[in-house]
């Protein structure tokens, strides 16, 4: 393979996890088993995705300033089109999408993990404007690890409990334990993930004050 081929490959990477991230969001809506471990499949390809280019573009030095600003949005789109699905499903009367441990997903959980992605992209871009690109740091990817743990443990959920609810598992004790198991992880991830979201916010806006200066 070219070199320059071999180059594009991290960002060619990013764009394919932009065209998964909206075929998530949508078989999440489907109630049954089937569609939802598609999602689940689907979403893990996306996340692990995320991981391989940006080993690929580190190691190899395959970094772009085309990578810089799109591999956030492709962040963000995934981010989008599974958590604004479980809010809805969690809100609705169809416990088919009741989430483990919680039931519904807080609003406040909502607001500050967007408010922090929209807050981001708004600097990025008047940071971009002035000439100066800032690229996701070590909180931030760590952030984003975390989340993907909390969003293919809360959709391998709705893909279970879907199963459950249509084949009776419900009132077993196997189903017990593994609903106590799954909460633990759900809300531990969660909590974490959640953390993460503020303080990587707080690191990103010290980078942007250090490098607006240094400009």
């Amino acid at each position: 393979m070219p070199v320059l081929a071999r180059s594009t490959l991290p960002n060619a990477i990013t764009v394919g996890r932009i065209l998964l991230a909206p075929i998530v969001g949508i078989l999440l809506f489907v109630p049954t088993f089937t569609a939802r471990i598609i999602a689940w499949l689907l979403f893990l390809a996306a996340a692990f995705s995320d991981l391989w280019d940006g080993h690929l573009a580190r190691k190899h030095g395959w970094i772009s300033d085309f990578g810089k600003l799109v591999d956030p949005i492709a962040d963000k789109l995934l981010l989008a089109s599974t958590f604004i699905p479980f809010y809805i499903l969690s809100h609705g009367d169809d416990p088919h999408g009741w989430l483990v441990a919680i039931g519904a997903l807080p609003l406040w959980i909502m607001i500050v993990i967007f408010a922090r992605e929209i807050l981001i992209t708004v600097i990025r871009s008047f940071a971009a404007r002035a000439g100066t690109v800032i690229p996701a740091g070590k909180s931030g990817k760590l952030k984003a690890v975390f989340q993907n743990i909390f969003v293919g443990t809360a959709i391998f959920w709705l893909a279970l409990n879907s199963a459950a609810l249509d084949l009776g598992w419900y009132g077993t004790p196997t189903w017990a334990y593994w609903s106590w198991f799954h909460g633990a992880v759900f809300v531990i991830t969660l909590a974490i993930a959640v953390f993460l979201t503020v303080y990587s916010l707080f690191v990103y806006l010290w980078e942007w004050r250090r490098l607006m200066r240094e400009s």
